[in-house]
């Protein structure tokens, strides 16, 4: 008779968030009710034997699985109007959950104050600041910190032993090409500091890493072509011929990036430009 009271007590609720979970939560924000929660749709509504009870249906968003956790969302400016939703959980630490589908047989079924407290990570590019909601960016100040990410930490040999560190992990991670050799990571790392002089970081070493990446992988590709058992020094400087930005292998090939954009369209764009009219044909009329 106790369990059977116990299981009557206990049949109608549901657990949301599990107590023993991971508290570091990545929202992508991809769709609203992935961050926000959503309570799912049933074809059989509220049918006595058929339907499933609405409490069962309700799923919790990001904001409340990283209650008393880190939500972290990157590139937090492609979320538009959502950022208004984030800003509420902040405030009241709770946020409903309801259904977002106006179609949806859970759009009636709504939870009130449901837990949400969390430490905001969010990253964006500087581009994008503008983008980011004002009184979302003054709760962030107010509370926290707004930083911007260094793109380069000082020449020295305990950082440049980091840079041998790397250039192994993306080999790993790779899986498909050789390590390197002395010789080839002192390269990588001279195309770091020349790379961070051209961020105005005197002695430096750039940690734009992604970009590095790829040239390790370039010349990766390389000794693999060649069946060498090593990435040498000279696949380094062959990778970084390959690796060049596209503008530059433009300006080389053609003299400049118009030039080049010039061979690659046609006679009727080149006619529907502004360009053109002002500068080719002053006097054609188009309208006579």
């Amino acid at each position: 008779l106790d369990k059977r009271g116990e299981l009557k007590r206990t049949s109608n609720e549901k657990v949301l968030v599990k107590l023993n979970r991971n508290p570091f939560v990545l929202a992508t924000g991809a769709s609203e009710t992935e961050l926000l929660g959503d309570v799912r749709h049933d074809p059989y509504g509220g049918h006595d034997k058929l339907g499933t009870p609405a409490y069962e249906r309700v799923v919790a968003g990001s904001i409340h699985e990283a209650h008393e956790g880190v939500l972290f969302v990157d590139e937090i400016s492609h979320l538009g109007s959502l950022q208004r939703f984030i800003l509420t959980a902040m405030q009241e630490k709770t946020f409903p959950i309801m259904g977002r589908n106006p179609q949806s047989a859970g759009a009636s079924v709504k939870v009130e104050d449901v837990p949400c407290d969390f430490i905001l990570v969010a990253a964006c590019n500087i581009q994008d600041l503008e983008n980011i909601l004002s009184p979302l960016r003054s709760r962030i100040i107010g509370n926290g910190y707004e930083v911007l990410v260094d793109i380069a930490m000082p020449d020295n040999s305990h950082n440049r032993a980091k840079y041998a560190q790397f250039v192994a992990q993306e080999v790993n991670l790779d899986g498909h090409i050789p390590h390197a050799d002395i010789e080839a990571v002192k390269l990588i790392i001279d195309e770091g500091r020349r790379r961070a002089k051209e961020d105005n970081q005197r002695n430096s070493l750039t940690l734009r890493l992604r970009e590095l990446g790829g040239l390790i992988r370039s010349a990766g590709d390389i000794a693999v072509m060649e069946e060498a058992e090593l990435i040498t020094a000279d696949h380094i400087r062959k990778a970084l011929m390959r690796s060049r930005p596209v503008e530059e292998q433009i300006r080389e090939r053609y003299g400049s990036y118009n030039k080049g954009l010039s061979k690659d369209v046609s006679s009727a764009q080149k006619e529907r430009s502004q360009y053109y009219f002002q500068t080719e044909h002053l006097d054609d009329n188009m309208f006579s």
